[in-house]
C-alpha cells in the first residue's frame, strides 16, 4: 500500500490529495492511510497533512526503500517485485538464492551497501553505504546459455538510458559491461547463470552503480567517477534505480523476442566508446599480459552476439568478452 500512496502523491505534484480520495482509490479505510502515511513519516518522508486539503508529499529522503522504488514503477511492467536491504553481502548471491527456491523473473533485489561485491574476473566492488546503488535482477531467459552473455549488453542499454532520463547527461559504454562518463566508469555489470548443456534454469545481472560518491580509493580514483562528481547534482537513488528497472525490461523484451541483440546493435554502436579508435585486445588477466597476449586493432561496433569487431591486420575479427579484456591504446577508454 506505501507503494500504491507514494506513488498517488507523486502523480499529484504539488497539489494535495484527500484522505477521502485516497481511501476510494486505495479501497481501504482511512484509519489505513492515516497509519501507513505515518510510517512514511516516520522513514523521513516529508508529507504535510492540512484539514479539509489532505496530504501532500513535499520531500523524500536519498534512501533505497522498495515501496518508492515500485511506486516510479508499472504496474504491468517487467518488474513486479522488490526486494531492499540496507546491507547485504553482496546482491547477486542474494538473487542467486532466491532462483533456486523458485522466485520468477523480473525480481529485483537491491542494497544500500555490500560487504561481498564483486566485478568481472572476480575482482572486488566497493560498495560504500549512502552513495551508491548495487542491485540484481532475476532473470529465466528461454535462450540457450551461449546466448546469455548478452544480457550484459542489454544491462548496459538500460543504464545508459535511465541515466540520461533521471541524470541529464548521456553515458557510453566500454564494452562489455563498464557504463563510463568522461572516461570513467560509473556502472559495472556481472551476469551469471546456472545452466545446463543447452538450458538456462537462471541467470542473474548484477549492477553497481556509483552515483552520489564525492571520492574514490587511491588505487581506482584513475579509472572511476560518480554521476554526482561528473554533473554536480545529487541523485535520486530510488527514482534511478526505477528508471533503469523499466528500461531494462523494455531492451530485455526485444533480446527475448529476437534471440540475439540484432534489433539493439545500431543504437548500442551509436555510444560504444571505443568505435572507430584503436584498442588493445588482451588475452587473458591485462594485468598478466605479456606482449605475445595483446593486439592492437580498431574497434568497428557490435554484432548480433554480442561480440566486438575488432579489425586487426586488415581483418575484422570478433571478440567474446569471456575471452579477453580491451583497453584504449592510452589508458582505460582512449
Amino acid at each position: 500500500m506505501k507503494a500504491k500512496i507514494l506513488k498517488l502523491l507523486q502523480e499529484a505534484s504539488d497539489r494535495y490529495i484527500s484522505g477521502q480520495s485516497l481511501c476510494e482509490t486505495l479501497g481501504v479505510t482511512r484509519q489505513a492511510v492515516w497509519k501507513n502515511i505515518g510510517q512514511l513519516k516516520e522513514m523521513g518522508y516529508e508529507i504535510v497533512s492540512v484539514s479539509g486539503k489532505g496530504y501532500r508529499l513535499v520531500s523524500t529522503p536519498d534512501r533505497l526503500y522498495a515501496p518508492e522504488i515500485q511506486s516510479f514503477l508499472p504496474e504491468d511492467g517487467f518488474c513486479q517485485k522488490v526486494e531492499c536491504h540496507d546491507e547485504i553481502d553482496s546482491t547477486n548471491l542474494r538473487a542467486k538464492q532466491l532462483a533456486e527456491l523458485g522466485e520468477p523473473e523480473g525480481m529485483l533485489v537491491v542494497a544500500d551497501k555490500q560487504t561481498a561485491g564483486r566485478g568481472r574476473r572476480g575482482r572486488g566492488w566497493t560498495s560504500e553505504a549512502g552513495v551508491g546503488i548495487y542491485m540484481s535482477y532475476i532473470l529465466r531467459p528461454s535462450l540457450p546459455p551461449s546466448k546469455v552473455s548478452g544480457v550484459t549488453l542489454v544491462t548496459a542499454l538500460a543504464m545508459c538510458q535511465a541515466i540520461s532520463q533521471v541524470c541529464g547527461v548521456q553515458p557510453l559504454i566500454k564494452w562489455p559491461n563498464d557504463v563510463i562518463l568522461d572516461g570513467k566508469k560509473v556502472c559495472g555489470i556481472l551476469t551469471e547463470m546456472s545452466s545446463e548443456i543447452q538450458y538456462v534454469h537462471y541467470a542473474v545481472t548484477g549492477i553497481g552503480v556509483n552515483a552520489n560518491q564525492t571520492e574514490f580509493a587511491e588505487d581506482i580514483r584513475e579509472h572511476a567517477t560518480s554521476i554526482y562528481l561528473q554533473t554536480g547534482k545529487r541523485v535520486p537513488r530510488a527514482e534511478l534505480t526505477a528508471a533503469f528497472a523499466k528500461s531494462f525490461g523494455e531492451y530485455y523484451a526485444v533480446f527475448e523476442r529476437d534471440g540475439n541483440l540484432r534489433s539493439l546493435v545500431e543504437e548500442y554502436d551509436h555510444i560504444l566508446a571505443n568505435r572507430d579508435k584503436e584498442v588493445l585486445v588482451y588475452h587473458g588477466m591485462v594485468e598478466d599480459a605479456k606482449p605475445e597476449d595483446i593486439a592492437r586493432g580498431i574497434a568497428r561496433g557490435i554484432n548480433e552476439d554480442g561480440s566486438l569487431l575488432v579489425e586487426i591486420d586488415g581483418t575484422l575479427q570478433a571478440v567474446r568478452s569471456g575471452e579477453v579484456s580491451i583497453r584504449g591504446v592510452n589508458g582505460y577508454v582512449e
